[in-house]
């Protein structure tokens, strides 16, 4: 569901990170930059988005020909002040464009945006959070609509994992902590819930070649694979030297999602046709190994 206004891959002028010190945001610079593209990284130390003055401070730095990619958030999103903040963030941003509409706005949202289903999810799925983290994307994504009238693009990644990952969620980042310090892997109920992951640095493929081919429309940062937490907890368990144990725990409340949410990914492939997503095995085992583990 994208549309490409340069059907070959071009240079823009510059590319703008907002929120460059953030897991996915560090990952999009460093590919951007080994392409060989002008990146200016805002963390924010560089520009706070909750400060007065962001929207004239982000105004004076923004040129037209930029590229600007929106990563910058409190993430993740928990409760309604959290959700506030997070909408807070996003209105010196919108100013700004207002003054200044860039030549492209790539903003990171998220699967959360979409109505559970049976059936895998697509692009055009129902956006209809029921979590404040989905609630918060969506609305993100309604205020750049409003406001930006050029080329916008809209990618959704599904649970990212990474080496650098800093939260410690629960999943395969958590799995590699505990593996690589020789603890045990406690799963919510016997981790039987099945989910589709994508790796940190596939996500960020897709931000540079929806940049370089200067896309419009909505794209899921998706594997099209589901795997289950006990899975991804024994094969993560199993990359390193002394094998942890991984055992289930009584569950409380309902799982997550019906316990499957799975996903289409088809659209990749005719967005990209030269790109593919890693398999979460491969993946998973590149992340161990970069955390002192060794494929078995």
């Amino acid at each position: 569901m994208l549309t490409h206004l340069s059907p070959t891959p071009s240079r823009p002028a510059r590319v703008v990170v907002l929120g460059s010190a953030g897991f996915v945001g560090a990952a999009s610079v460093r590919e951007l930059r080994r392409a060989g593209l002008e990146t200016l990284a805002l963390g924010r130390a560089e520009l706070d988005l909750l400060s007065p003055a962001a929207a004239a401070e982000l105004q004076a730095l923004l040129r037209p020909d930029d590229a600007l990619v929106f990563v910058s958030a409190r993430a993740p999103c928990k409760n309604p002040a959290m959700l506030v903040e997070n909408l807070r963030m996003a209105e010196p941003v919108c100013a700004a464009l207002r003054a200044v509409p860039v030549a492209q706005v790539v903003y990171i949202s998220s699967d959360a945006v979409y109505r559970d289903s049976v059936s895998p999810l697509t692009e055009s799925s129902c956006a209809e959070p029921a979590s404040a983290h989905g609630v918060m994307h969506l609305g993100r994504e309604v205020l750049l609509r409003a406001d930006y009238a050029g080329p916008l693009a809209l990618l959704r990644p599904t649970l990212i994992y990474g080496a650098d990952d800093p939260h410690n969620g629960y999943g395969p980042n958590r799995f590699r902590r505990l593996a690589a310090a020789g603890q045990e892997i406690v799963l919510f109920g016997e981790g039987e819930e099945r989910r589709d992951h994508v790796r940190v640095e596939d996500v960020a493929s897709l931000v540079r070649l929806i940049v370089q081919h200067r896309s419009a429309g909505v794209l899921n940062a998706v594997s099209g694979e589901v795997a289950s937490f006990r899975e991804l907890a024994e094969y993560t368990a199993a990359q390193f030297p002394t094998r942890v144990p991984v055992r289930g725990s009584p569950r409380r409340g309902p799982m997550p999602h019906g316990g499957h949410r799975p996903f289409d990914a088809a659209a990749i492939g005719r967005a990209f046709p030269g790109f593919a997503m890693e398999s979460w095995r491969a993946g998973l085992a590149a992340a161990c190994r970069a955390a002192g583990g060794s494929v078995s």
